[in-house]
């Protein structure tokens, strides 16, 4: 596999793409949600004036870690609190939900905060396989219907519904809302390119298929009144700070919450601790620094040379990157120096 998966993009020792990021809205041990969405607006509104592009939260359910579970409703309270970034979903898990509700919500907030609105949508359940159930009572939807519903959601959409449907999405109908196909394999990858829509893959905890899925979307990619010619977007995890030992510490946060999941047992995000030794056997320490092969924790400099490779590498068009770290100080400093690595102007 060719380190260029398009064939058709320079190449040069510096890019610069819009950089945007990607909320868990992480409750750390000792806290509860109510405690983490302050520091998402908060996080939300440096990043407006920090320059970066967009502001996507996740759907995930039955997380005590994770604090975005509705995410529709975490959308409209960081749009209120900030006024020129993008926010949207990364994603919205639509097997999860009737087409004709994410419709109208997103239409909804399209109609409040016109112009700032995106809709990153997700084939998988975004939890586990009993709460995957709760969600899907009445739905029958494992995702193999995936491109169904996406038809049916786009068609909720359009300013011009067929005559023969009896319901409308209101708001929602007739409104532009950018509809983004996230992934971590090739399935929504083929189908965002032969669709013409925007691609996004989590690399930031799959990273095996990436290059693969890229070159599945960019094979399939037929040109649509949304997009003339693809647009990528690639996941990736930084933590930044003044010195390559701090960002080090600071990304232990991170591989104890992945060290969990691997286990079985998700829960808050830890403090950092000075080494990982101990806390980890050799495979699980291995099959971690496999899953962060897209990840970077370093100083400014650290930072910027690795997403120079990674740009040259996938050729991506955007980058959008998360950080879990426990210190809300901390991390708004790691955005901080990731946006003076990148260049990044900003919005207001």
């Amino acid at each position: 596999m060719s380190t260029n998966p398009t064939g058709n993009k320079e190449s040069g020792t510096t890019r610069q793409v819009p950089i945007s990021v990607l909320d868990l809205a992480p409750v750390n041990v000792g806290t509860t949600p109510a405690d983490s969405f302050p520091k998402t607006l908060d996080l939300a509104r440096h990043a407006e004036k920090l320059g970066y592009n967009r502001y996507w939260l996740a759907e995930h359910h039955n997380m005590s870690g994770i604090a975005s579970s509705a995410t529709s409703v975490v959308i409209g309270y960081v749009a209120a609190g900030t006024k020129k970034i993008r926010v949207g979903s990364g994603g919205i898990m639509l097997p999860n939900h009737a087409p004709i509700v994410i419709a109208e919500q997103f239409g909804t907030l399209e109609s409040m905060y016109p112009g700032r609105i995106d809709l990153g949508l997700g084939r998988a359940p975004g939890s586990d396989q009993l709460a995957a159930q709760a969600l899907r009572r009445g739905l029958s939807s494992h995702g193999q219907d995936f491109p169904q519903l996406l038809k049916e959601l786009r068609g909720f959409f359009s300013s011009t519904p067929e005559s023969a449907r009896s319901v409308r999405a209101v708001p929602g109908e007739g409104l532009n809302v950018p509809i983004w196909l996230l992934g971590s394999s090739g399935f929504s990858a083929q189908l965002a390119g032969s669709l013409g829509l925007p691609f996004a893959f989590a690399s930031h905890f799959a990273p095996d298929y990436l290059l693969p899925a890229l070159q599945i979307y960019y094979s399939n990619f037929q040109p649509s009144e949304v997009l003339d010619k693809p647009y990528v977007m690639v996941g990736v995890n930084v933590v930044a700070a003044d010195t390559n030992a701090e960002a080090e510490r600071l990304s232990t946060s991170q591989k104890q919450q992945f060290l969990n999941l691997i286990r079985g047992n998700p829960g808050k995000l830890n403090p950092p601790v000075d080494s990982m030794d101990g806390l980890w056997a050799p495979h699980e320490e291995a099959a971690l620094q496999e899953k962060l092969s897209y990840s970077v924790a370093g100083d400014q400099a650290v930072v910027r040379d690795k997403l120079q490779s990674i740009l040259k590498e996938t050729q991506a068009d955007e980058l959008i990157v998360t950080a879990q770290i426990f210190d809300h100080q901390a991390r708004l400093r790691s955005y901080e120096i990731l946006a003076e690595a990148a260049n990044l102007q900003p919005l207001l």
